[in-house]
């Protein structure tokens, strides 16, 4: 085994180009349907990242869990500037929107911006537990010509002599040093026991398994149970008086075939019309209500164990149980309190790419990234309450518990709700 050279320190151009995931680490159009692993492989980040990557593209409820986190995270959203002039702050938003245009571009050619990146690093951070990429700046080094995302499977932490653990990107044969000022981690929910973050997906991937099994045994039982088709009974008529073997073979035989005829010729909206002797039936499982009911319960318990385990509502994912209003909206804050915390820490990288681009220009302003989580559904109630917010403020400020100026700064914080 070749030893690891230490962290790089080449050139920004060519730092870039060693950014690319090792094939050996990719999901091929051959695992599409397996994920072979070994005992030891499963205790490495690599392994697991393969997991959940396969997990998140196999099973249904699972990719609505990750579409649905990014989605809600990843909102709308724009700059807030604060500079000492108009023309200052003029300056800086046209940069700035500048920056999220062109910060992603696609395979084809055309700019994606900050619109198409910030999805895709939202998707690897709830799946991986990890979002990390490097900035690339033009050759003058005048500005922040690309953000280039790193796969997290390459992440892990060295302990060199020092014995002080460095996050380094390993590719290849080479390190890659991933503290660098040009770089940015953002791990989500680290502890001590996973310094790089946790994904989404941690604690679901048994339940999962269990919950795709069920769906494959209630379709087993299903076509087993091959319910319903129709079984026509027919009884053959007497036999007359002198009636010899053979006519009489015959004439039952023709009576089978013009009823099994007859029943075939039915259309939808007809009725078969028999002798007393044909009776119409369906072969099915017993109690077929009964059974569905319980399958249905059985699925309903392991969906609702996953949606837990992703910190999801079921009705979230496309799931109705019958849920009350009043408590649709209860668990609806609560998954936006848990949005809102994530995107503060997107702020932080986003407010970081910013202040580094007004910084290569030499522009001198405080910025802000504030996300629009607003619903048009919500608007009526977000009006009533701030109309309500903004009617104590002219209460306090004539009882003269606030001066003028406390109460015009409450009033441009009501601005800023969202």
């Amino acid at each position: 085994m070749t030893a690891k050279s230490a962290p790089s320190t080449r050139p920004f151009s060519d730092r870039l180009a060693m950014i690319r995931t090792p094939r050996s680490r990719r999901l091929t159009p051959g695992h599409t349907t397996t994920l072979p692993w070994s005992t030891p492989d499963y205790t490495g980040s690599p392994y697991r990242l393969r997991l959940y990557r396969f997990l998140s593209e196999s099973i249904p409820l699972l990719s609505a869990v990750l579409w649905t986190w990014t989605r809600l995270v990843a909102a709308p959203g724009d700059w807030r500037i604060v500079a000492a002039s108009e023309r200052v702050e003029t300056a800086a938003r046209r940069r700035l929107t500048d920056l999220s245009d062109r910060l992603h571009p696609s395979i084809a050619g055309s700019p994606l911006g900050l619109a198409g990146l910030l999805p895709e690093l939202v998707s690897g951070l709830f799946r991986d537990g990890t979002l990390a990429g490097m900035l690339r700046l033009s050759e003058d080094g005048s500005r922040i010509e690309q953000f280039v995302p790193v796969d997290a499977a390459v992440l892990s932490l060295q302990e060199p002599a020092s014995k002080t653990p460095r996050l380094v990107a390993e590719i290849g044969d080479r390190l890659l040093d991933m503290t660098a000022s040009d770089c940015f981690v953002l791990p989500l929910n680290p502890n001590g026991a996973h310094p790089l973050g946790r994904s989404v997906f941690q604690a679901i991937p048994f339940v999962a398994f269990i919950e795709q099994q069920l769906v494959d045994d209630m379709r087993r039982s299903s076509h087993n149970a091959g319910f319903h088709r129709l079984h026509v009974k027919i009884s053959p008529p007497d036999r007359t008086v002198g009636e010899s073997d053979d006519a009489y073979t015959e004439r039952i035989n023709a009576y089978f075939d013009a009823t099994v005829e007859m029943v075939r010729s039915c259309d939808v909206d007809d009725n078969p019309v028999t002798w007393d002797n044909v009776t119409i039936d369906h072969i099915g499982p017993d109690r077929a209500r009964a059974v569905s009911n319980s399958w249905f319960m059985t699925h309903r318990a392991m969906i609702e164990d996953i949606a837990a385990g992703t910190n999801l509502a079921p009705f979230l994912l496309g799931y109705s149980y019958g849920a009350t209003s009043t408590w649709a909206d209860f668990k609806f804050d609560v998954v936006m309190r848990e949005v809102r915390s994530v995107q503060a820490q997107l702020s932080r990288w986003l407010k970081w790419l910013g202040r580094v681009e007004l910084a290569l220009t030499g522009i001198d302003a405080e910025i802000e990234w504030h996300f629009d989580n607003t619903f048009a559904y919500q608007a009526a109630n977000q009006m009533t309450i701030q109309s309500q917010a903004v009617d104590n403020l002219i209460r306090l400020h004539e009882a003269g518990l606030i001066d003028t100026a406390d109460a015009r700064q409450r009033a441009e914080g009501l601005n800023h709700v969202g």
